[in-house]
């Protein structure tokens, strides 16, 4: 078995004890559905010049495929955030007990896109923000929803649009994302990198992923991008 093999069937197994989990865990619950979440009342005011933002909202594929077709984002990459070098890889976070989380780091241009709106990207189309510790099939801490702000700005931001989310009663559950302190970002290995638009067949990107950026298309026609941004 090829070293991508063994990864695959990883990824794999980890997919089928997920589902079983997430069955037992929230009985009667629907995965991955759209949400209208509200639209933000506190504005970035990031300025001038490039910025960057670190979200994690299960697998790390989904969220840089939704961000990826994002007007105004400049750059996504997919890694893990929240422990350290030395267990900073997929099989080693995959075993749990690392404390990252997978996560995207994206590069916008907040004249085109603030980081407000990617807010309201993020929990309409990407993250259910009710779910403790999995996203859709995925369970585990590392694939926790995470907000973790890289500017005292974007601290302010999202500490306000999730009070926002609280009072909306757009959720029937509680809101558990919560904010983290950045920490260092470390780059995943390169085949996960772009893995939507190098894998466009692959069975879990057709049945999790496609329904998210279709959604994006859908429910936010002004920011979609039809070209898919590869990193690098």
């Amino acid at each position: 078995m090829t070293r991508m093999s063994q990864k695959f069937a990883i990824r794999s197994t980890a997919l089928a004890i997920g589902l079983a989990l997430a069955a037992q865990a929230v009985p009667a619950v629907a995965l991955d559905e759209p949400v209208n979440a509200p639209v933000p009342q506190r504005t970035a005011k990031e300025g001038a010049g490039l910025k960057t933002a670190i979200f994690a909202g299960g697998c790390f594929w989904g969220v840089e495929g939704v961000f990826s077709h994002v007007n105004g984002v400049k750059s996504a990459e997919v890694g893990y955030h929240g422990g350290v070098s030395g267990t900073a890889t997929y099989n080693r976070i995959l075993s749990g007990g690392t404390n990252h989380a997978e996560a995207v780091r994206i590069t916008y241009d907040p004249y085109v896109i603030r980081y407000d709106e990617l807010l309201r990207i993020f929990f309409s189309v990407v993250a259910d923000p009710t779910l403790r510790n999995r996203q859709g099939p995925d369970v585990g801490t590392h694939y926790r929803s995470a907000l973790i702000p890289t500017s005292a700005e974007q601290r302010a931001v999202a500490d306000a649009y999730l009070a926002q989310m609280r009072r909306s009663r757009v959720w029937s559950r509680p809101i558990v994302t919560r904010i983290e302190r950045q920490r260092t970002f470390y780059s995943a290995e390169a085949y996960h990198q772009d893995f939507m638009a190098k894998n466009p067949r692959n069975g879990y990107i057709l049945r999790w992923d496609k329904p998210k950026i279709d959604a994006l298309r859908v429910m936010f026609p002004s920011d979609f991008s039809a070209r898919f941004l590869r990193d690098g």
